[in-house]
């Protein structure tokens, strides 16, 4: 009888282990968002980094375009002994372009525009540091435009033999005029018309670090501060900042972390 019944205990401990396990949603690479769920009041790690998990218990984290392709996952529930998982990877290849005998200002910005770079990096870096504790990243996300995808995420110039920041948006051609929508809900903290490389740039706050910003913007239909929901309209396509042609270009982040868009939505020709 003794021997049964540590046999159920066994088995429910078993049991109760596997079910505090954290849920993860994403694909497993270079560049990725993962979503989580565990146990409302668990504590989780990403490494060292402290992770925000909501009241209800969801959380999410990113790796970068060149992250290392191991990670490892903590968790604890109160009065539990901290677990842990290994977290493996896979390694992406990224799409390479070179173009040589570029006129240099083509590839350096000129000094008297520098100023003006550095101000509108410094807008975006504050309003990425307005987090909000919302849990609206948890949406499955939809298209923020219709169009052909003319550039991916990751992809990297050589101009002149000088390598570029990397591309770290997914663009989508289309028309000046053509509608913008909020690919999950969210709050507006930034718009701002006329960035040195970005032209109209919009940032959305999907909670716990996590944003989408859209670039070369025609026009916005929202305000800082506005609450949006998945599928509004916030903006138009435009041709703004240092472009050659209209489009929109999106990009994603968590906390730092540049992570791709593409991933969280269906796949396009």
């Amino acid at each position: 009888m003794r021997k049964y019944l540590l046999l159920i205990i066994l088995a429910f401990l078993s049991f109760v282990s596997l079910a505090a396990e954290p849920v993860l949603m994403g694909e497993m690479t270079q560049g990725s968002l993962i979503r989580g769920k565990v146990a409302p009041g668990t504590k989780g790690w990403l490494n060292e980094r402290r992770l925000t998990v909501s009241k209800g218990g969801h959380f999410a984290f990113g790796f970068g375009r060149d992250d290392d392709l191991q990670h490892t996952l903590k968790w604890q529930l109160p009065e539990q002994e901290l677990q842990q998982k290994v977290l493996t990877l896979s390694k992406r290849e990224y799409k390479i372009q070179r173009i040589d005998g570029l006129p240099q200002k083509m590839v350096t910005p000129p000094k008297e525009v520098l100023e003006k770079i550095s101000a509108d990096a410094k807008q975006v870096r504050e309003a990425r540091a307005l987090r909000a504790d919302s849990v609206d990243f948890i949406e499955n996300f939809i298209w923020p435009a219709q169009g052909p995808i003319s550039g991916v995420y990751g992809s990297q110039r050589v101009l002149n033999g000088e390598k570029k920041r990397p591309h770290f948006g997914i663009d989508v051609a289309a028309p000046i005029g053509e509608p913008v929508y909020a690919p999950a809900s969210g709050v507006i903290t930034l718009f701002v018309a006329d960035m040195y490389y970005s032209g109209g740039t919009m940032i959305i706050d999907h909670g716990h670090g996590i944003s989408s910003t859209f670039l070369h913007l025609h026009k916005s239909h929202v305000k800082v501060g506005d609450i949006v929901e998945q599928g509004q309209l916030v903006a138009e396509i435009g041709d703004t900042g240092r472009v050659t042609g209209p489009h929109l270009d999106w990009r994603m982040n968590w906390h730092e972390k540049r992570v791709d868009p593409g991933l969280l939505v269906p796949s396009r020709e």
